[in-house]
């Protein structure tokens, strides 16, 4: 006699059951929207700043001119660093902590000496800052127009220039969702004017875990050889806000404004430094214009996996309660480490539109002058010839490595 069917061994439940299962397991950390949960709330200091997901519509972005503050600045940086008790590079290609500074006392000259800063050294840090989100974005704003997220949550409050990063109990990765390369990205690359100097406060942290890690686009070109510079200088490439629409829609969220897909240089040059970067990311970019989709398949790996992976190019921050990091969202890529849970993590983002990228081409039309590579700049300045090519004595001879740590 063949088993009587029940609810807890028919097909179809079992189906169910392993279906909703998955749907309750998967997350994938960079396209996949946070839940709303209004648990425990009351108990909670920040809770006016927890994600909410509004269900409205925007009109789609227009240019709107954008001029870097850091072009007023005064290169030595005398207002700011004379304000700051310790200055501290924390790697020769990026990264930068300052002490001694409080963000809501910044002057206006600070303030552009702060975005030349942020410029030149791609990310800057500070700790124990009591400036609060609306403080944060009036420093944003003196930056440039702030950006509104399509996607991404706002704050409960309804502050809708706000980007709300927050995980916690409810939310743990799963790495069957995605790879910690897709994780790598510049900020909403795909608008037609991405970000200029963007903060992040922290107000909720984990005891361990939760680091950011940046990587430098100034350090990725100079390390490339002269024939791939060139070639990559002519390149553009596709940025796509596709992947995060269809995120929200497949759980049954608004997008506030519908996806667009936008052309951008493949290296592009900033205009407050002058210096080149490669300005591509595994977040948004997705082809190469007008070359073979092998070969656009083949240098976007590459150049992808140095991102990610080279260690020379990077800087890594341990967050505490209260700090603050400011990066230029136009010269770097980050990546956050999904390393804390069951711990909440909260944070809060105030971003400001940047110019419409400049490819090196337009770059040198525009302000009548070259652009430089970064670490040949750095070296100029330290009276140090431009170094023969690597791996070779006297540009002939193949030679070994031989540093070792």
């Amino acid at each position: 006699m063949a088993p009587v069917a029940t609810a807890s061994n028919s097909q179809p439940d079992k189906i169910a059951a392993l279906k909703a299962a998955a749907a309750e397991k998967t997350f994938n950390p960079f396209y996949s929207p946070p839940p709303i949960d209004d648990t425990n709330d009351f108990n909670y200091k920040y809770a006016e700043f927890k994600p909410a997901f509004p269900d409205v519509a925007w009109e789609p972005l227009g240019e709107f001119e954008v001029i870097d503050r850091g072009l007023s600045a005064d290169p030595s940086k005398k207002n700011l660093f004379s304000a700051a008790s310790k200055v501290k590079h924390l790697t020769p290609a990026i990264g930068t902590e300052i002490e001694g500074i409080d963000l809501r006392q910044l002057t206006d000259e600070q303030k552009d000496e702060l975005a030349l800063l942020v410029a030149e050294r791609g990310v800057v840090f500070f700790r124990d800052q009591e400036i609060d989100i609306y403080g944060q974005l009036e420093l944003a704003k003196h930056w440039g127009p702030l950006h509104r997220h399509a996607t991404t949550p706002i704050t409960k409050n309804g502050l809708e220039h706000v980007h709300v990063v927050y995980n916690d109990a409810s939310r743990r990765p799963d790495p069957s969702a995605f790879s910690k390369l897709e994780l790598w990205h510049s900020d909403v690359t795909y608008e037609l004017q991405p970000p200029g100097p963007t903060s992040l406060k922290v107000i909720t942290n984990p005891e361990v875990g939760g680091d950011t890690i940046w990587s430098s686009g100034y350090a990725l070109y100079s390390s490339l050889s002269p024939g791939l510079q060139k070639y990559l200088e002519g390149l553009s490439a596709v940025h796509s806000a596709v992947a995060q629409a269809d995120g929200n829609r497949a759980a049954g969220l608004p997008v506030r404004r519908e996806p667009i897909e936008t052309v951008h240089p493949l290296v592009r040059v900033h205009p407050a430094t002058g210096w080149k970067s490669v300005f591509v990311n595994p977040g948004f970019t997705r082809r190469i214009i007008g070359i073979p989709k092998a070969e656009s398949d083949a240098i976007l790996t590459f150049l992808f996996r140095q991102i990610s992976e080279n260690p020379d190019f990077q800087v890594r921050f341990r967050w505490e309660t209260n700090s603050i990091a400011i990066w230029d969202n136009r010269v770097v890529t980050h990546s956050a480490t999904f390393d804390f849970w069951p711990a909440t993590r909260h944070a809060l983002r105030a971003t400001p539109h940047g110019e419409r990228p400049l490819s090196v081409e337009a770059y040198e039309k525009q302000y009548g002058k070259e652009a430089k590579d970064r670490q040949l700049e750095i070296w100029k300045q330290q009276g140090i010839e431009k170094p023969q090519a690597t791996g070779t004595q006297n540009g002939t001879a193949p030679v070994k490595a031989r540093y070792n740590d």
